[in-house]
């Protein structure tokens, strides 16, 4: 594996501590052939399991550190996840993604679980693999699971649970903790290394004199772009703490997540968050200050003025992502100076009549239904008046492209996971996943997933625990 050139400073050799009677709940068959992997069903199931070595090579779990809260925590590091292996792309994918590691989430402790037991459990499992799934469907940055796996192992949380893994893929699992870490130490050469590691890598295009510079806004703008495509559909992380960061741009560790449904912009998903510290509307300022966090940890490589430069980059990058996405979800093609008011406005309905997010913004697809509720009277008044004057014959197709019929609300992946550990029936799973995987299509056979909440439903609570 390439990360494991950089040396034993940076991670620990594992072995995995494999799951009893493990079995083989789902594989994403696309991203299996996309990867251009070939292994027969029990190679795959050993493999994800953690019982056979990826291409003969040891596992190894990486030391990070990060702020928690907003708070330094030390020392953290892949407490329950691993390394396993790397495939190449040549020619690369896209064009220009020449690798993918994959990763382990619950095969056992390491050097990092820091008196836990390195378990996750099939509930929280479920959770991520849905939930990466769907992030993929929206078009949203993100790492990407490969295989869920199920078990016969008990698990011990608030009660006794069954223990699961998820393989992971991505280009990099890098975080902004691995920076932190090193300079927390004040070990200014294994930055510099790092550093030159993810540009050589990730970021070639960063060269000469001011590479360093040039690296840090890459990764100002891939966040903020990012954060753009959550706040517009309407994703809460849940858990924004800097080991939590991608040094990629990309969506990782899903965990007390949660999708708007009922608009409300201080949505707190976590209800370990008492703060309200990742509220949904929280979530833009904490990008720029865990960016800043990682500024500090390059303040050995870029000097204090060039990096608040680079910072200032962030709020542009990320409006400028976020009104071209608003745009496409009201079927805007031109932009006008009153559309902030207008879509102010109308999340403004949403908010005093208690209005569906994902739904609301589906319908302005069938105005004729929109104009039934009376709720939107005056505003489907003035929405009129903007869209006639374009003429944009594919309106109802740009609305549709980019707002989701079907998201991973959270009464959907209970009911998922209490057939899963009631009845051994993972079939929700299997349909989740294709509604999941293509958000924007019809499938009006399955439009039962449209609905919001069900009573039983309404106060669901996530939290840290998994």
């Amino acid at each position: 594996m390439d990360f494991a050139t950089l040396g034993e400073n940076f991670f620990s050799e594992i072995e995995c501590q494999p799951l009893k009677n493990t079995f083989l709940i789902h594989k994403n068959q696309a991203l299996y052939r996309k990867l251009g992997l070939d292994w027969d069903s029990q190679t795959l199931l050993k493999i994800a399991s953690g019982e056979k070595f990826f291409q003969g090579v040891s596992p190894i779990a990486s030391v990070y550190a990060g702020h928690q809260f907003g708070h330094f925590a030390g020392q953290l590091g892949d407490g329950r996840s691993c390394l396993i292996g790397q495939v190449l792309h040549n020619p690369p994918l896209q064009g220009q993604i020449h690798s993918h590691e994959f990763s382990l989430k619950g095969a056992g402790k390491t050097p990092y679980s820091r008196g836990a037991d390195g378990r996750a459990v099939l509930r929280s499992s479920i959770r991520e693999y849905l939930c990466s799934i769907a992030m993929q469907g929206l078009n949203i940055a993100t790492t990407e699971a490969l295989t869920l796996v199920g078990s016969e192992t008990e698990v011990y949380r608030e009660n006794i649970e069954t223990g699961a893994i998820v393989m992971r893929t991505a280009s990099s699992h890098i975080r902004f903790g691995h920076f932190e870490w090193f300079a927390a130490l004040g070990q200014k050469t294994e930055v510099k290394k790092l550093a030159d590691f993810v540009i050589e890598h990730y970021y070639p295009q960063c060269q000469g004199v001011q590479k360093y510079v040039d690296f840090f806004n890459e990764v100002v703008e891939r966040t903020a772009k990012m954060i753009a495509h959550w706040q517009a559909q309407g994703f809460a992380h849940g858990v924004m703490n800097t080991d939590n960061m991608s040094i990629l741009g990309l969506t990782i560790d899903y965990g007390p997540f949660g999708f708007l449904e009922t608009y409300n912009p201080k949505f707190i998903c976590n209800h370990s968050d008492h703060e309200g510290r990742y509220a949904f509307d929280q979530q833009p300022g904490i990008g720029l200050w865990n960016l800043s966090q990682l500024a500090d940890s390059l303040s050995s490589l870029i000097e204090v003025k060039q990096a608040k430069t680079v910072l200032d980059n962030y709020q542009p990058y990320l409006v400028k992502a976020y009104s071209t996405l608003m745009r496409k979800k009201f079927g805007f093609t031109q932009k006008d100076e009153q559309d902030n008011v207008l879509i102010g406005q109308f999340f403004e309905v949403l908010y005093q009549h208690k209005k569906d997010y994902s739904n609301s913004l589906r319908q302005l697809s069938d105005i004729d239904k929109l104009t039934q509720d009376t709720d939107f009277d005056a505003w489907i008044k003035l929405y009129d008046k903007r869209i006639a004057q374009e003429d944009n014959p594919n309106r109802i197709e740009m609305i549709k492209s980019v707002n989701p019929k079907y998201i991973l609300r959270n009464y959907l992946a209970e009911v998922a996971i209490r057939k899963a550990e009631d009845d051994k029936d993972y079939g929700e799973i299997d349909t989740l996943f294709t509604l999941l995987s293509s958000p924007f299509s019809e499938h009006q056979d399955l439009e039962g997933y449209t609905q919001e909440a069900p009573d039983w439903a309404k106060n669901l609570e996530v939290s840290c625990s998994s």
